[in-house]
């Protein structure tokens, strides 16, 4: 029987790498995942610990996980009061990390941890953030791959950081790097964009991907509707926080150029008399006060819409978010 694998001499000391896995109902996956990641980690000769962070799982995952933590010590647990998601996930193995450099993946076994010393490679050749790129995905077509095709060329032509595989979990980071990022919502995909923005060298490589193998998809078309969202706050955060009134003032150009439009063809084409006009192509007093009231709902929808993200560029710099995951924890169990 071979001997159980052996945790730094040192606990306390320097960790080279951090492995960070959230999980929420992956117990059948658990055991083959960690043995995976046993074997790469171990392989590499480095002080190594992962880090799974339970995100309320219901079918007895955490028991699982507790089993592995009695044979091999390199695993640290983090336990949430209920589910809050992936990033959520990913943002309190952040905080936790104690390594060098940290790389996260999914629980799923879709992500093949054999991946990791190649990204830690790309890592010591200077680059601070290396994103996996799921070339070969093995997903279904329209309820997966397409969304995520989309999904990525819309995040490239709006922030102007080319990555093809935004959604992919299998990432290394530096750090320091993810040390100092709030992330919520679903917002990790966004991770080599908000970094990027901070001067931050970012990269990617292909890496292999495997069908799943146990339990069911967590994710649905109704996450295309969030990261929709979720890309006009980074859109905000990373490229107008330091002068919103550019962001605003753009804006409110815009809209006053079609108000003083508007008004114009209203001038131009009112009838005073609603018998006049009728059949000669031009707009009468109910005709454009329907399109009035359009244009008044239209701009109080922007109107929200802009207030909703300056709240959300307030409440970014506030750092509550990250206070937030602090909360979420319901202890680290040693």
């Amino acid at each position: 029987m071979d001997a159980p694998p052996q945790p730094p001499k040192d606990r306390d000391g320097p960790i080279a790498v951090s492995v960070v896995v959230p999980i929420y109902n992956e117990r059948e996956s658990l055991p083959v995942l960690h043995g995976e990641i046993a074997a790469a980690m171990t392989a590499l000769g480095q002080p190594w610990e992962v880090l799974y962070v339970d995100d309320g799982s219901t079918d007895g995952s955490l028991g699982i996980m507790l089993g592995l933590r009695e044979v091999d010590p390199h695993i640290r647990i983090v336990k949430f009061r209920r589910n809050y998601g992936q990033t959520a996930g990913l943002g309190a193995g952040f905080d936790h990390a104690r390594g060098a450099v940290v790389v996260t993946l999914d629980g799923d076994l879709q992500n093949d941890p054999a991946d990791i010393p190649r990204l830690l490679e790309r890592v010591h050749d200077g680059y601070d953030i290396v994103a996996g790129w799921r070339k070969r995905r093995e997903d279904g077509f329209i309820l997966r791959r397409l969304p995520s095709i989309i999904a990525n060329r819309l995040i490239a032509w709006f922030t102007g950081v080319s990555i093809h595989d935004t959604g992919c979990t299998l990432k290394a980071f530096r750090r320091e790097l993810v040390r100092s990022l709030s992330i919520y919502a679903d917002q990790h995909r966004f991770l080599p964009v908000l970094s990027a923005g901070r001067g931050a060298r970012v990269t990617e490589m292909v890496v292999n991907h495997r069908p799943r193998r146990f339990g069911v998809s967590k994710y649905g078309l109704s996450r295309a509707v969030r990261v929709l969202f979720d890309l006009m706050s980074i859109k905000l955060v990373t490229q107008f926080s330091q002068r919103p009134l550019h962001y605003f003032g753009l804006l409110s150009m815009t809209f006053a150029g079609l108000g003083l439009f508007f008004a114009s063809v209203g001038l131009i084409s009112f009838q005073p008399d609603p018998d006049l006009g009728r059949g000669d192509g031009r707009i009468n007093r109910w005709e454009w006060m329907v399109i009035t009231v359009l244009m008044m709902v239209f701009c109080l929808v922007v109107f929200y819409a802009l207030l909703g993200l300056l709240s959300e560029l307030v409440v970014k710099a506030s750092g509550m978010h990250r206070r937030g995951i602090l909360n979420r924890i319901l202890n680290e169990l040693h």
